[in-house]
C-alpha cells in the first residue's frame, strides 16, 4: 500500500484544493499551517504497534486520514477542501477513486466537520461505510 506524504499533501492535494476549490474563501499559503498538526494527521493512519498496523485496510487508513484532516484543523482555512483532495489523492495513489456526486461528498464532509468529537468512534466507521460504498477503481 502506498502512503501519502507531507510533500504530496503540499504539492498535490493542497495545490489542487487551492486552484479548484477556493470559492469565496481563499486557502492560505501552505507555510501558515499549524506546526506538527498536519504531520500528525498524515502519519497517524500508518502507525503500527508491536509490528501490526493500527489501521489495517486502505479504507481504514483513508477514513482516519479524512477524519483527522477535518477535525484537527491543520490549516487556518480550507481544512475540509484539503481533506477532500488529500483523500482523493491517497485513494488515487492506491489505484482507487470515489464515484460520488460532488454535492453528496460536500454534504458528507460538512457532516463530519460538524460531528461532536466525543462521537469519533461512530463517525470514523460512518466514513468507512461512505468510502466503501463509493469506492471504485481509478481510471
Amino acid at each position: 500500500m502506498r502512503i501519502i506524504t507531507i510533500a504530496e499533501v503540499e504539492y498535490l492535494a493542497f495545490r489542487l484544493a487551492r486552484e479548484h476549490l477556493s470559492f469565496d474563501e481563499p486557502i492560505p499559503d501552505f507555510s501558515t499551517r499549524f506546526p506538527n498538526v498536519l504531520e500528525s494527521c498524515v502519519l497517524t493512519p500508518f502507525q503500527t504497534f508491536s509490528g501490526r498496523s493500527l489501521y489495517q485496510t486502505l479504507v481504514g487508513k483513508a477514513s482516519i486520514l479524512f477524519y483527522l484532516m477535518i477535525k484537527n484543523h491543520p490549516f487556518q482555512n480550507g481544512n475540509k477542501r484539503i481533506a477532500i483532495t488529500t483523500l482523493l489523492t491517497f485513494l488515487d495513489l492506491n489505484g482507487r477513486w470515489l464515484r460520488v456526486d460532488p454535492q453528496e461528498l460536500y454534504n458528507f464532509t460538512v457532516w463530519v466537520a460538524q460531528s461532536p468529537p466525543r462521537l469519533t468512534e461512530h463517525v470514523v466507521p460512518a466514513i468507512e461505510t461512505f468510502i466503501r460504498s463509493h469506492m471504485a477503481n481509478a481510471g
